[in-house]
């Protein structure tokens, strides 16, 4: 399978989904499909909770560095699950993927380990649904759309802003029905602060193996900061808010808004106010444009200072010439450009059907129900043999823009991508660094060879 292949928009793509259709699903009359976990801390658990309440599956395993972790969610699994019956634990993917031959497997790493285990459940013949940004580099997000594509395997991103009631609400009444005319303008922005510095590097504890956690990765010493929730402060393992936080909303509007890969991409900024001796290494301040054309979205991110949306710190406003909406996780708003009509909406609420949610304190209200209806989008294209709604290369997309939006502000010039080759144009630096060097001992995955 060459890169071109995968990449090039609709060649081959009917013989793909025809070899999904055909596939003998044991799916489609399973009652219990079996279930692994990949990465049991914060949203890893909380998107297997939500997947036992959208379908009667079988977790059959957790897999995660930190072992305290693992126990910890098997024993939530076991008073959740139908069976009642713990799953076993392991520290090592490849071992719970050989062992336990699950049919779904759920990755919910940190953002540099999602590719080698998504790619190695693929070729085990598993469906998986991986949480976004999909890759730390372009090269391993194409790795992933072939390795779906060369094992005919169902891929569902993380990105369920694409199932979220009041998201899917708003564009329906104000961007496909015309009422705010012509859409040039986008704005994207995260005014949230950043974590601060971290501790001093020293011995990781005797539950977390500290080696395998950094992986592929190049090495970082273990600071007690870092680990189980702020790695998205380090740029070792991490795209920053811009593939955390960008992401989301950036792919909702491409959604929204019928856009693939933009013409061009270009961004500044950097570490400009946290001090540079900072254990921290992702920038505090960037702004980015996605050109498209005769449409510019534009992300904006300062962790510093006054926060100029207080109800909107990480959302969107989208601009058309018949007025305005503003969007988020949370709500919306529409304000027609007279002033006259404004119209608000807010999440689907769910706590009521599923109190359960809130008895588990990780959960995100307000994004739980946009999770399990992404969840049962995943499952019903799984067992119909379609592609879901946030497939891996639409995920691919999202995650290699934001990618490319942080390359563009460390090379300090505009990059403007050939989707069909899937490079940079006329730019060897940039094209070098579509893929980290991988750690000794770790084999970087490329379209050619998965």
């Amino acid at each position: 399978m060459q890169r071109r292949d995968v990449l090039k928009a609709g060649v081959g793509a009917a013989a793909s989904l025809l070899a999904i259709q055909t596939r003998v699903f044991a799916g489609a009359a399973e009652e219990s499909p079996r279930v692994a976990l990949i990465g049991c801390g914060w949203y890893g658990k909380t998107d297997l909770l939500h997947l036992i309440q959208t379908a009667p599956v079988e977790v059959v395993g957790l897999c995660d560095v930190d072992s305290r972790a693992a126990g910890e969610a098997a024993e939530i699994v076991a008073g959740r699950q139908k069976s009642k019956k713990q799953p076993p634990t392991y520290g090592d993917y490849r071992k719970l993927l050989a062992q336990e031959k699950p049919e779904i497997v759920l990755i919910g790493t940190p953002d540099h380990w999602h590719c080698l285990p998504m790619v190695e459940a693929c070729k085990a013949g598993a469906d998986v649904y991986v949480q976004k940004p999909i890759s730390y580099d372009v090269v391993e997000g194409q790795a992933m759309v072939a390795a779906a594509r060369k094992y005919n395997r169902t891929v569902q991103v993380g990105l369920q802003r694409r199932s979220t009631k009041h998201l899917l609400e708003a564009r329906d009444r104000y961007i496909r029905s015309g009422k705010l005319g012509k859409i040039a303008y986008v704005d994207i922005h995260s005014y949230y602060g950043s974590g601060g510095d971290f501790p001093s590097p020293t011995k990781p504890p005797e539950n977390l193996d500290w080696d395998m956690y950094v992986g592929p990765a190049s090495w970082r010493e273990y600071s007690p900061g870092i680990h189980p929730r702020r790695w998205r402060d380090c740029r070792e393992f991490s795209n920053g808010q811009t593939g955390d936080l960008c992401v989301h909303l950036f792919d909702v509007l491409r959604y929204h808004l019928d856009l693939g890969w933009p013409k061009s991409i270009s961004s500044t900024g950097g570490i400009l106010v946290r001090s540079s001796k900072s254990k921290g290494n992702l920038h505090d301040t960037q702004t980015a444009l996605f050109d498209y054309g005769d449409v510019q979205l534009v992300w904006t991110q300062r962790n510093w200072g006054a926060n100029p949306e207080p109800d909107y710190p990480w959302g969107a406003t989208i601009y058309g010439d018949k007025g305005t909406l503003k969007i988020s996780v949370w709500m919306y708003d529409f304000v027609s450009k007279d002033g006259k009509e404004k119209v608000h909406g807010d999440f689907l609420d769910e706590r009521e059907k599923f109190p359960e949610d809130e008895k588990h304190k990780e959960t995100e209200i307000f994004a739980a129900p946009a999770t399990r209806a992404h969840m049962k989008n995943f499952l019903e294209s799984r067992r119909e043999g379609k592609r879901p709604v946030a497939d891996i290369e639409q995920g691919y997309i999202s995650s290699s823009c934001c990618i490319l939006a942080n390359l563009s502000m460390e090379l300090g010039r505009s990059l403007k991508w050939d989707a069909e080759k899937g490079q940079v144009v006329g730019d060897d630096e940039a094209n070098r660094r579509l893929a980290r060097e991988y750690r000794s001992g770790w084999t970087h995955p490329s379209p050619d060879n998965v």
